[in-house]
């Protein structure tokens, strides 16, 4: 999928606005006009990358207490290294369904894998949370095996999720919480969508228990955002990443 600009490494420029900043921050021209910031950290002697896509409206200052924030840096310590994706400069409001289902955020994401493909020639992941596994999943259907080597879904937004199920061509984990409170991510989908994974060559349910709430079911401080229950997740995610390369 061709991207805004021809080489990557030309589209780069450093920008100070990264909230909560763990590394470099960098912004990628990814489609005519539209630019796409993103966090990178690199690991040292990675064996991986991550695109990590968060949930709620994805603009990154705004969840900055996101399952996948809290934790980002157990990834880089792991050998994992890491491009956390933010709202792009036409989306700065929120994400829409429309382009985190669409052929937009497609190309913005294979800018990023392209990015880090410029950092180490390793396997790119795609990890999202909550509607971040709705983006995470359409862009994977989306993109080739060459660019995605593999996807992880956890606490699905099974609304737009799904429909993208069977396109999905590469390794795919599936993690969700039994004690996930939170009406759009109820755990009774996820047997089903692995079901739904017939293209996938690996895939797997991950069922962790257990997180506290403090507040909406559907945020992060709960069990749908592993809230206290991190260490059932954070590993094996790591550990199924590494099985799979």
């Amino acid at each position: 999928m061709a991207i805004g600009c021809g080489i990557v490494a030309a589209c780069v420029g450093r920008t100070d606005n990264c909230v909560g900043q763990l590394g470099n921050c960098v912004e990628l021209q990814t489609r005519p006009g539209v630019t796409e910031r993103v966090q990178f950290t690199a690991a040292p002697s990675p064996t991986a990358s991550a695109v990590l896509l968060v949930g709620g409206n994805g603009v990154v200052a705004d969840v900055q207490r996101n399952f996948l924030l809290r934790v980002r840096s157990r990834f880089v310590e792991q050998g994992i290294s890491i491009a956390v994706f933010d709202a792009p400069s036409d989306q700065s409001a929120g994400m829409s369904m429309a382009y985190r289902t669409g052929a937009s955020q497609a190309q913005d994401v294979s800018a990023v894998v392209r990015f880090l493909k410029s950092k180490a020639d390793v396997p790119v992941w795609l990890i999202g949370t909550s509607r971040g596994s709705v983006s995470a999943a359409s862009a994977a259907a989306q993109l080739l095996p060459q660019q995605v080597s593999g996807v992880v879904l956890t606490s699905s937004v099974w609304n737009g999720t799904t429909s993208a199920l069977g396109q999905i061509a590469v390794p795919t984990l599936i993690v969700h919480n039994r004690d996930d409170g939170c009406s759009l991510s109820p755990f009774s989908g996820a047997e089903a969508a692995v079901a739904q994974l017939t293209r996938a060559p690996a895939k797997e349910l991950l069922a962790v228990s257990g997180g506290s709430l403090r507040g909406n079911p559907c945020e992060a401080l709960s069990p749908h955002g592993y809230y206290q229950v991190d260490d059932k997740v954070v590993p094996s995610v790591i550990a199924w990443i590494k099985t799979h390369r």
